[in-house]
């Protein structure tokens, strides 16, 4: 290949896609999981043949939307989806982050979590980030969950784009955040399932705020454009 030429496709996804890590048949539980977020990601994951549960604060909502969404989805409660699930993502509110998570300490022991949560404030000029006092929302998570591995991805996600069935894949790269090489090739092989998508390691934990902060820029891009903007890294 001529230096100048950029990577092919295959060559960025050999780069960054590590085959190492098994998650076949994994079930991802995805709390919170009645929102357009978390309803997106399990409508993607069990299009691609994950066993996906919906976890939130009642059996009955999570039924519910687990029945809208179909594709052998189950809804449960978030205690229940994160003790049946071995992946789960994390994709409550930033207003019920705390609370959720300590409540869900014992029953997220030894799961590898993903945290997608951006903690964001929304005045009159638009959105803005919050800088929570841990740091950042993944932080938080690391601080609450002792006995979880924690890491932190699918913070720049279209939720409009998600849940649209006439959409098969989504031109974009999610960022990757972690403490521990395993777990983070992990959380990029599952990336990996998603058509169009690309897992990027992009540091450990402690980095995690500019990633979940930079969504406020993007609602500004999205706003001012009419788009659903992602983002791609360059010269991988």
């Amino acid at each position: 290949m001529n230096p100048t030429d950029t990577p092919s496709t295959a060559t960025r996804q050999a780069r960054s896609h590590p085959e190492s890590a098994d998650i076949s048949r994994q079930t991802i539980g995805i709390l919170g999981g009645t929102g357009p977020q978390g309803k997106g990601l399990a409508y993607r994951f069990a299009r691609a043949g994950q066993p996906v549960v919906i976890g939130s604060r009642t059996a009955q909502k999570a039924q519910a939307a687990a029945a809208e969404l179909g594709l052998g989805i189950t809804g449960l409660t978030n205690a229940e989806a994160a003790r049946r699930s071995d992946i789960v993502i994390i994709t409550v509110p930033w207003d019920g982050h705390a609370a959720i998570l300590s409540e869900l300490r014992e029953d997220l022991v030894g799961k590898l979590v993903i945290d997608s949560v951006n903690p964001l404030g929304f005045d009159s000029k638009g959105a803005y980030a919050i800088r929570p006092s841990e740091g950042s929302a993944a932080e938080q998570a690391a601080v609450l969950l002792p006995n979880s591995r924690v890491t932190a991805a699918f913070h720049h996600l279209s939720a409009a784009l998600l849940t649209d069935p006439q959409i098969e894949a989504i031109d974009t790269d999610v960022m990757v955040l972690g403490e521990n090489r395993a777990d983070t090739d992990m959380v990029q092989a599952l990336i990996a399932l998603l058509p169009g998508m690309r897992g990027v390691f992009s540091g450990r934990l402690r980095n995690a705020h500019q990633v979940e902060g930079l969504v406020a820029n993007l609602i500004s891009v999205n706003r001012r454009y009419k788009a659903h903007a992602g983002i791609r890294i360059t010269d991988l």
